[in-house]
């Protein structure tokens, strides 16, 4: 199959590389000259673990070009992926389509023959009937279909998402444009993973129904571990518990400083739009969208207790801002309400993320970016593990203890605990939903 991928984004780019090594021809467009530039030189502008290796294979085999000449893209394709960003439009929440309505639009004018649109992008329900509406009106005479194939990557795992699917969702208005994409996925189905078609608009609420329950079970068991908090209980024994329940499963039952990301911020706040926009209010992920803030919020609280209520002249190390680990993203961070805070209240804040530098820089002014975790907590007054990196899993403690002026912990993702600190010389610790340790300082 021939297959036109526009944008070269975070999803745009992996499903493409993707496709390429399904067996397909690929060839992925971006109006953004330095993009194409850079992959053209075989440079990923994302940092996702193994896509370089992927890209750099599929390239060689001519099953793989990148290029802004959108035409020769879609002149013989079997499908055309839109796959442009979908930002949260200002002053209302909903989902900005400004991108997909003219990549539908500028398809419209230069296909000349069949082919199956499929919107790639998260938009709201009934977008795909506004995008064929508006295909059909920019060029009358064409003949095509149009398909929702939302995505379901995990950025840091996002290739084995794409390759071992926990489902792959496909909504169509005909047998056509239905045969057209399970002829794409027939790699997976013929490993037996699961293609649901479904009608259009199912498949546009699928992938919002989704992203806004994972993002209640995070925050409920944020709730939970502030709960914890104040009865003594320990989150970490509750989570697991919680989650042997098959009903309940134990993924996204990890207490921390509250969802990020490029997706759950961005969804949940379109799917509570839709609601209200609908006579049908989703409260519970209108409250899920409240409680999340609370609790970045919360965090500057614990980190102004450790501080004895004041960052002013504080050295602070900060250990990770990228949303997750594995990841360049700094899209709706904890770190990007933390980190200003600290600033603002006078600390001077060291920053160290393996690869949280490229984006975080003009997102976060004022912050000193160090490479090494033991240089960042030089004569600290606190160091903030905020985003769990392999690299932070496994710190010296007893080092990081002897190399800070006063030897406090703000472990925000629940990595080590209050014996890990104590017997590495701390003289605080504080996590997510579990004992504060406190003692007079040496």
């Amino acid at each position: 199959m021939k297959i036109a991928m526009i944008g070269t984004g975070y999803v745009g780019l992996v499903s493409g590389i993707c496709f390429s090594d399904f067996g397909h021809d690929v060839t992925c467009v971006d109006k953004d000259n330095h993009k194409i530039t850079k992959l053209n030189k075989g440079k990923v502008p994302i940092f996702e673990p193994g896509l370089d290796t992927l890209m750099e294979k599929n390239v060689a085999s001519g099953r793989l070009t990148f290029t802004q000449d959108l035409a020769a893209a879609i002149n013989g394709a079997d499908a055309v992926f839109i796959a442009v960003g979908t930002p949260t439009r200002r002053g209302d929440g909903h989902a900005d389509l400004t991108f997909v309505m003219d990549a539908a639009k500028e398809i419209a004018k230069l296909a000349t023959e069949y082919l199956v649109i499929v919107i790639k992008s998260t938009v709201p329900v009934g977008t795909n009937r506004q995008v064929k509406q508006a295909v059909r009106e920019a060029n009358p005479k064409l003949d095509f279909n149009v398909a929702s194939n939302p995505e379901f990557l995990r950025e840091g795992a996002a290739i084995d998402d794409f390759m071992r699917p926990d489902r792959v969702i496909v909504g169509v208005d005909s047998e056509r444009a239905g045969q057209v994409l399970s002829d794409i996925y027939r790699p997976l189905y013929l490993r037996d993973f699961p293609v649901l078609i479904t009608d259009l608009e199912s498949a546009e609420m699928i992938k919002y129904a989704a992203n806004a329950f994972l993002a209640t079970k995070i925050t409920f068991i944020n709730e939970i571990a502030n709960l914890c908090e104040k009865v003594g209980a320990d989150i970490k024994q509750v989570s697991k518990g919680v989650g042997m329940d098959d009903r309940i499963g134990n993924k996204f039952l990890h207490a921390g400083p509250g969802y990020g990301g490029s997706c759950f911020p961005k969804d949940t706040r379109a799917l509570a739009r839709m609601g209200q926009e609908n006579a049908v209010p989703m409260q519970i992920t209108e409250t899920v969208i409240k409680v999340n803030e609370e609790v970045k919020r919360r965090m500057i609280d614990k980190l102004l207790h450790l501080c004895d209520h004041s960052f002013n002249g504080k050295i602070i190390a900060i250990l990770g801002v990228t949303f997750k680990p594995n990841t360049d993203d700094m899209r709706d961070a904890p770190s990007l309400t933390v980190v200003p805070a600290l600033v603002g209240g006078g600390a001077k804040v060291r920053v160290c993320d393996p690869q949280g530098q490229r984006e975080g820089k003009d997102l976060l002014p004022g912050v000193n970016w160090v490479e090494d975790p033991y240089e960042a907590v030089q004569n600290a007054d606190l160091v903030v593990l905020l985003t769990e990196w392999n690299e932070f899993r496994g710190l010296d403690l007893k080092r990081i203890a002897n190399r800070m002026q006063t030897p406090r912990m703000a472990d925000l993702r629940n990595v080590y605990s209050v014996k890990d600190a104590k017997t590495a010389g701390f003289v605080s610790y504080d996590s997510i939903g579990r004992e504060l340790f406190k003692t007079t300082e040496k």
